[in-house]
């Protein structure tokens, strides 16, 4: 779980950075940073699954699922 929580977090982290620095007009290495939060945030997903089995329990697939799609979308609008 801990692997899932600071890959989450960094991911968040990276997406804020980009909007505040469109905020102030900065594009600057908007798609790559962009893919560096959609890569962190899908092997999050992944840690994620894999804690659950680890600890002999069912995944929330649906949430799992729409992180996914979320993440998905992210990394292919650039």
């Amino acid at each position: 779980m801990n692997d899932f929580y600071s890959k989450s977090k960094e991911a968040s982290q990276i997406l804020k950075e980009i909007e505040n620095g469109l905020k102030e007009g900065s594009r600057r290495k908007v798609c790559s940073r962009q893919r560096e939060a959609a890569t962190l945030g899908l092997l999050a997903n992944k840690s994620l699954i894999k804690a659950f089995e680890i600890e002999g329990t069912q995944p929330p697939m649906r949430a799992i699922k729409a992180s996914q799609q979320r993440w998905e979308s992210i990394l292919n609008e650039c």
